[in-house]
């Protein structure tokens, strides 16, 4: 049994073969996580980076300068592409609501171009307290955000271009984290950069669940979905289950496990410091915008993904933040004792919803 799951596994390595793929934003979290992934599956990967790379060619993605908000850039970077991974922000948030919507209508215009399908990391910020506590894919979507209008607009244009010659999957995920996240609510909100762990931030309510989305599971989604791809449609819409941290203290707890300190202190995050910062510094005006995600459970609805998949990749909690922490420097990197989901083993599911 185990010998025809890897036979699987392998021959769906080779689905890429062939065929170019673009990813915008492959130098942060999400994108360089679905860049790597592409090119394990045998794509040739394109990343576009506004300043050259010390390698040309590295972890198999050929780098290309440009910018996502320059349209003659993008559209040479993707010519003869079938996939454009749409995974860029404007560096540090700045001017987000300005560059946003501009960036998009590149990568649509270059998909519309080469009949490409635009691959885009949703999120939940589409959403207002009519569609929680557990969202599927056909919510409707009625935000209270200026961040998650832009969000609603983004996927308008680009339900849209699914009748100008592209094609869409959109895969909605909780918060990304991983060894290489980005900028990312646990990397930057519940540890503090750059010093050592003295405490973790709780940025939630007490007893109120989070979603939390691993990284090479969200890659590993996003292939096996891509792996299918003649059974996908035109315009296609996935959410995953992730981590559901069911009472806000699975994550800070897990944090604490791999630290080897259970009595890690853990202090509530002081909202009224971030509204104060966000005066001046524009990230965190944007993290403020978020904090009514924290306040109530907000959940995913991923039957679908399960029903079209048959499972969700999985890597277990524990495994998952010690990797996460070894890529921030918090703990010494160690040997791959357990393979992670999107490595070689499709066996492991994500947990039941009954729980």
């Amino acid at each position: 049994m185990m010998e025809a799951k890897m036979g699987v596994a392998m021959a769906g390595r080779a689905t890429g073969a062939g065929r170019a793929a673009l990813v915008l934003g492959a130098t942060g979290g999400v994108g360089g996580e679905l860049a790597r992934a592409l090119a394990a599956r045998g794509w040739t990967v394109r990343g576009l980076r506004r300043q050259p790379a010390e390698t040309p060619r590295s972890d198999g993605i050929d780098w290309i300068v440009g910018d996502a908000m320059n349209a003659a850039d993008v559209r040479m970077a993707a010519e003869g592409a079938a996939l454009i991974v749409h995974a860029v922000n404007p560096p540090g948030y700045r001017d987000w609501d300005r560059l946003v919507l501009p960036m998009l209508d590149n990568s649509i215009a270059a998909a519309r171009a080469n009949h490409a399908r635009i691959l885009l990391p949703g999120t939940v910020y589409n959403f207002g307290p009519d569609a929680f506590p557990l969202i599927p894919e056909t919510a409707a979507q009625n935000p209270t955000t200026r961040k998650g209008a832009i969000r609603v607009e983004m996927e308008r244009r680009l339900h849209r271009a699914v009748d100008q010659g592209a094609t869409l999957l959109i895969l909605r995920c909780g918060d990304f984290f991983g060894p290489r996240p980005g900028g990312s609510w646990f990397s930057q909100g519940l540890l503090t950069p750059g010093k050592p762990p003295t405490r973790i931030n709780q940025p939630g309510r007490a007893g109120v669940g989070h979603q939390w989305a691993y990284l090479p599971d969200v890659a590993e989604t996003a292939m096996r979905l891509l792996d299918r791809e003649a059974e996908l449609g035109e315009d296609a819409m996935f959410h995953m289950e992730g981590h559901w941290d069911a009472d806000g203290g699975g994550m800070v707890a897990a944090i604490a496990r791999a630290l080897g300190d259970p009595g890690l202190p853990v202090r509530r995050m002081p909202w009224w410091a971030v509204r104060l910062g966000g005066l001046a510094v524009p990230l965190l005006r944007e993290i403020g915008e978020m904090r009514y995600l924290w306040q109530r459970p907000v959940r995913l609805d991923n039957r679908r993904l399960l029903a079209f998949l048959g499972e969700e990749p999985h890597t277990p909690l524990d495994l998952a933040v010690r990797r996460t922490l070894e890529g921030l420097g918090y703990l010494p990197a160690q040997p791959a004792d357990m393979p992670e989901a999107g490595r070689c083993m499709p066996d492991r599911v994500a947990p039941s919803r009954q729980g």
